[in-house]
């Protein structure tokens, strides 16, 4: 019943898309969204002039929406996501649409080694630290800031010595911008005060059916990857590289994501190694959805990407858009970053950022029709 429920979606979904699409320009425009431990959460809306929407909320630097159109000219949203400001502040919410940080993913036990002093995080996930902790990026304030034109928006934070147990006063931009080609870029910036680890990421569960189907099972995706990370039962990688070749991780020539997911246990929730030429901007991912012909293209600088296949959504979160439940696979997220646990994992590409240095990342998700 809640997958009729949830394709029963699909054309109130893309019928409140196109009247959103219809009344807004080319530019930034803003609305009021709620408020937060006394603080204004905002919503900002940047469109472009093909009509392409990406909403973002100064709250956890938050992308409420994104719509864009399929093969037959017809708006959708392309996100997970919820009505209003109490949906995501619900503490089952599965970090939708979120920034995440300072370390994204998990962290082995809560526990980390640095200089000689060990660090104690919140374990707040099965006895690891996943996305920061309790209070991590997605459940703060940011400073939003319009830079000059009208395509994008900078978010800042400050966070602090000690906070959820990380060293170091980190200053972290994100700057969210839209080009006239479609591209929603994210730019990352960080610098610190103490040596301390740096791993940031957005967590946007791509439906590219707009809510046609339930599931993204349907969905098509290739890897630029040859190997990726395998994990223990608890999702820590086990500190080496293993081939996808021939099993149900290899998504180098694209594949339906529903052919082999039964063969993985729990589904998708895996760091890939990418195969990178270089250390600049590199396509790394390519997600499509035959039926609406829209198709994400996926650019990053960093070394991994996490492909998570929506494994714990249930059809029980509320407020969802349009008051329709998110069941199993509803979505998925495609997470560029740096490896889990790198901390813990000499082996591994570095994410320690000292001061003096300047961490960066960029990701650009370019969407398109075939």
């Amino acid at each position: 019943m809640l997958c009729i429920a949830c394709n029963n979606n699909a054309s109130d979904n893309s019928k409140n898309s196109s009247a959103d699409s219809a009344k807004t320009k080319a530019g930034i425009s803003e609305k009021p969204f709620g408020n937060f431990e006394g603080k204004a959460v905002t919503e900002y809306t940047i469109a472009n002039a093909s009509g392409m929407q990406v909403s973002i909320l100064n709250y956890g630097g938050t992308v409420t929406k994104i719509i864009t159109k399929d093969k037959n000219g017809k708006d959708g949203d392309v996100i997970l996501g919820y009505d209003s400001l109490s949906g995501y502040l619900q503490k089952t919410n599965p970090y939708f649409g979120c920034l995440v940080g300072r370390y994204a993913n998990r962290i082995a036990n809560g526990k980390f080694t640095l200089d000689g002093n060990e660090y104690t995080l919140a374990a707040n996930n099965n006895g690891q630290s996943l996305h920061g902790g309790l209070k991590g990026y997605d459940k703060v304030v940011w400073r939003a800031e319009k830079p000059a034109g009208d395509s994008s928006l900078k978010l800042t934070f400050l966070s602090k010595d000690g906070e959820e147990g990380y060293p170091g006063n980190l200053n972290v931009e994100v700057i969210y911008s839209l080009s006239s080609a479609n591209e929603l870029k994210i730019e990352y910036k960080a610098t610190t005060d103490k040596a301390t680890p740096v791993n940031l990421t957005n967590h946007c569960y791509f439906n590219l059916s707009a809510g046609a189907d339930s599931t993204i099972l349907g969905h098509e995706l290739m890897l630029n990857a040859d190997k990726y990370t395998p994990v223990n039962d608890k999702l820590i990688p086990l500190g080496k590289h293993v081939d996808v070749k021939n099993t149900p991780f290899d998504f180098a020539n694209s594949k339906m994501i529903g052919r082999d997911i039964d063969s993985v246990k729990g589904g998708y929730d895996h760091n890939w190694v990418l195969n990178r030429k270089g250390n600049g901007l590199e396509k790394i991912a390519v997600l499509s959805h035959p039926a609406s012909g829209r198709m994400v293209e996926v650019y990053t600088t960093e070394p991994g990407i996490q492909f998570y296949s929506g494994n714990f959504l249930d059809g029980t979160l509320t407020g969802c858009k349009g008051g329709k439940p998110y069941v199993l696979h509803g979505g998925l997220c495609l997470e560029t970053q740096h490896f889990p646990d790198s901390p813990n994992q000499p082996s591994f590409p570095n994410t320690i950022l000292k001061p003096g240095e300047t961490y960066t990342h960029t990701a650009v998700y370019k969407f398109s029709v075939k």
